[in-house]
């Protein structure tokens, strides 16, 4: 036949009505833009399989995104296996998610340093682990905020207040906490005790400090100074109650009540509940762990009048996935308004708990914001 004379009849598209209904169901489904953009968020929320290739994955798998026409989606991994897919070796669907599994092996990790008489080099812990040290680093302090080392010496400060709490010789708390010697503890006794450790078991004996209180626009505040700077500002309805606070966390400091010339400081900090625009500059005596000691510098990163969020302010720290931890460190803060934990909120925007009442926090922020 002349080549010339071939029938004109138009070219039919070779992908079949079936293949284009199911990709057409696919883009449709709000499931697919998870997938599209591997959201990490709506892992455990579905899955979806690929009959190219057979296998399923969470919508956060960083494989090649499929064409939508081979697209399914499941309830759950078992739906997905019933279905005849395996599970792909990429994102491991058929195991917990990733968050969960290195929370977990952190927290093993954590078991195995405070175990230990001394602190396991990063090779053996990494090899303990089954990961590279560069690794290990990234996902410890992901978790916690702090390097295996930084978490060594935490614990260890951890256990010698503990055990000066409860009435054990200077010396036998700094052996049973693991510090190599005494000399290294009263070099570094001002980080984690804000005192010498003899004081610390004494209930802060030998050490003077001096408060005021009175009444501001968020009732009654009190605000207390050491040798170091302003140790604690507290507020609350009942001055007495602030006081017996005060007295219970000192029980054998020298607290002086009457100090005329101490009374400015309080009238300072009131000053600045009142007008926040006013700014509060103030030595502070920072009490706590390193990791609460980097929440508590970034909270004080925070502008007045605006807010993060915890997974913000974990982000803020580098440790992104250690948001429970940097939630128990705005909790411990002793310094309100001078260590600003009323500016965090929840991912929403609603206001979270507050040492000093919800209602104080929302106080705050509305003089803050001019409101």
């Amino acid at each position: 036949m002349n080549p010339n004379t071939l029938p004109t009849t138009p070219l039919t598209s070779p992908v079949s009505s079936p293949t284009r209904a199911r990709a057409a169901a696919t883009l449709a489904d709000p499931r697919w833009d998870a997938v599209r953009t591997r959201d990490a968020a709506a892992d455990g929320r579905f899955f979806y399989s690929v009959r190219s290739t057979g296998v399923y994955c969470r919508p956060s798998c960083g494989a090649r995104t499929p064409r939508p026409e081979n697209v399914g989606f499941h309830a759950s991994a078992a739906d997905a296996e019933a279905a005849g897919f395996r599970p792909c070796r990429r994102c491991r669907p058929d195991l917990p998610p990733l968050a969960e599994r290195q929370a977990a092996l952190v927290a093993a990790l954590c078991r195995q340093i405070d175990a230990a008489d001394t602190l396991p080099s990063l090779d053996a812990l990494a090899a303990s682990a089954g990961l590279s040290r560069f690794h290990l680093l990234r996902v410890f302090k992901a978790h916690t905020g702090l390097t295996p080392r930084a978490w060594a010496a935490a614990r260890r400060a951890e256990r010698l207040r503990s055990r000066l709490a409860d009435g054990a010789s200077v010396t036998a708390a700094i052996v049973d906490a693991g510090y190599g010697s005494t000399s290294r503890v009263y070099e570094k006794s001002a980080q984690p005790l804000g005192m010498t450790p003899r004081s610390y078991r004494a209930g802060g004996a030998d050490t003077d400090i001096r408060f005021a209180i009175a009444q501001c626009a968020l009732g009654a505040l009190l605000v207390a100074e050491s040798g170091r700077g302003v140790c604690a500002i507290a507020l609350g309805d009942d001055p007495d109650a602030l006081a017996r606070a005060l007295q219970d966390r000192f029980p054998q400091a020298r607290l002086t009540g009457d100090d005329p010339a101490f009374a400015r400081r309080v009238a300072e900090v009131a000053g600045f509940v009142e007008a926040p625009g006013i700014g509060l500059e103030l030595p502070l005596d920072i009490r706590g762990t390193a990791f609460q000691q980097r929440v508590w510098a970034a909270l004080r990163a925070i502008p007045p009048g605006a807010t993060v969020s915890y997974s913000e302010l974990a982000q803020r720290i580098g440790a992104p996935a250690a948001v429970r931890a940097v939630a128990s460190a705005c909790a411990a803060n002793t310094l309100a308004v001078a260590v600003p934990c009323h500016r965090v909120v929840r991912t929403d925007g609603n206001l979270s708990g507050y040492r000093w009442g919800v209602a104080r926090k929302r106080a705050l922020l509305d003089r803050e914001r001019g409101g």
